[in-house]
């Protein structure tokens, strides 16, 4: 069917390879999911064996061909180490997303060395040394997709947004120095940036329910996000569909931004 065709061609990934950091919990593991349902190999890095084996497990079980890498990437070596094995599986990838990260969220005159070392590296230094390993390998190809998960905290500060929020804000702008790099080649390099998603990264505030209930009237949809609120823009981004489209930040919130 024609139909069928033409939605093929805008978002099929067949033949494609995705990297997918903190693949195994919360937006990362529902954009993970979209991936290889949407027909490419997926490699899911993160630490908690349990949680990748369950995540990987769930999708071969569909007919998806997906893998794991068990990884710290807290610290420069075990980015490195993670990225070298990520592409044991099913070769260099076309596709990489870095949706790992820490929240971590002291008040800014509590906030010390080592929460801010630890937030940068996991947050920043990590997507931009995946990327200096695999965007390069992506231009010389002619294609790739690039896309980092934000947080309303790269564009405005509330509820202590503190290191993390200096560190979303960066990732944003390391998307744009990607896209600038590497766009004139096939590599498009965007940023999701989420509203308030209920998942293990935001437990200190999901377990507060006025709070919950006030970031939903917040929203212009009278709701929260849920993983799987990603999976559409996830696919589309890393699809032939977006081609044109690089260096935005495209805000999966329910209208949370602009209310």
């Amino acid at each position: 069917m024609i139909s069928h065709r033409f939605l093929t061609e805008l978002f099929s990934l067949d033949g494609r390879v995705a990297v997918v950091t903190g693949g195994s919990s919360g937006i990362g593991r529902a954009i993970a999911g979209a991936l290889a349902r949407a027909g490419a190999s997926v490699v899911v890095v993160a630490r908690r064996e349990s949680e990748l084996v369950a995540t990987v497990d769930e999708l071969t079980a569909e007919g998806c061909r997906a893998a794991w890498v068990s990884g710290d990437l807290a610290d420069r070596d075990g980015v490195r180490a993670a990225a070298d094995r990520a592409v044991e599986p099913f070769g260099e990838p076309d596709i990489l997303v870095n949706s790992a990260g820490i929240n971590l969220r002291p008040p800014m005159g509590e906030l010390d060395d080592e929460v801010w070392d630890a937030t940068m590296a996991v947050n920043l230094e990590a997507p931009f040394l995946l990327g200096r390993r695999f965007g390069p390998g992506m231009a010389e190809r002619g294609h790739g997709r690039i896309i980092h998960v934000s947080s309303q905290q790269a564009h405005r500060a509330f509820v202590q947004s503190g290191a993390y929020g200096v560190s979303k804000g960066a990732l944003e702008s390391l998307a744009r120095s990607q896209a600038e790099a590497w766009s004139p080649y096939g590599v498009t390099c965007n940023t999701l940036v989420p509203g308030f998603v209920m998942t293990p990264l935001n437990a200190r505030l999901s377990s507060d329910p006025e709070r919950v209930a006030a970031l939903a009237a917040r929203t212009l949809v009278g709701r929260n996000g849920l993983a799987e609120d990603f999976a559409g823009a996830a696919v589309f981004l890393a699809g032939p569909g977006s081609a044109y489209v690089t260096g935005q930040s495209v805000f999966v919130d329910g209208g949370f931004s602009v209310h």
